[in-house]
């Protein structure tokens, strides 16, 4: 009885495919990194552009 049943439409769908399906690929060009694998082997990131988010 007190179940709740939310309505998502296709566009919201497809919406939520096409990012689980880019997030796929990017993982798969660009693996997930463990950071506290990452920090344990004393392996450090640099940035090629000096950091500037500018």
């Amino acid at each position: 009885m007190g179940q709740v049943i939310e309505f998502v439409s296709k566009s919201e769908r497809e919406r939520i495919r096409l990012i689980q399906e880019a997030r796929a690929i990017y993982d798969s060009i660009f693996p997930p990194t463990d950071p506290v694998s990452e920090r344990s082997s004393g392996a450090s990131a640099h940035r090629s552009d000096g950091g500037n988010l500018a």
